[in-house]
């Protein structure tokens, strides 16, 4: 059976999918946000990189990413380092510090911001809280 479909043919049907709400990058680009963002931590710089990757124009991108402040992202990546950090009590220092920071950096984060939360997470353990 051959699936070659006439351009007008395929234009046709990907219009009408989209006038029924069938096909609607701006509500999957979002709800990628949501998932990637809420479940698993990731950046918006990581997220960036898959909508890209997956042909999301940018201003599907741009809306989409907009859920996320820079308040949501900071507590995610405290929250994912925190858990990791307290995982790992015992390891190593040196070690320790690595795979948090490695951890954050799979998941978007910028290493300045991985050694900042890591840099106050021993000054908490310092300080005895």
């Amino acid at each position: 059976m051959s699936r070659d479909v006439e351009d007008h043919v395929a234009d046709e049907v990907i219009s009408r999918y989209r006038e029924v709400g069938l096909l609607d990058d701006a509500a999957l680009s979002a709800a990628i946000v949501r998932t990637r963002h809420h479940e698993r931590g990731k950046s918006r710089r990581a997220i960036l990189a898959e909508l890209r990757r997956k042909g999301f124009e940018q201003e599907d991108i741009d809306s989409a990413l907009a859920q996320i402040s820079d308040e949501d992202e900071q507590d995610a990546a405290r929250t994912l380092a925190l858990k990791r950090w307290n995982q790992l009590d015992g390891v190593e220092r040196d070690k320790r510090v690595r795979r948090v920071v490695g951890m954050l950096g799979r998941k978007g984060y910028s290493p300045s911001d991985a050694f900042a939360l890591v840099r106050e997470f021993e000054n908490a353990d310092n300080s005895g809280t």
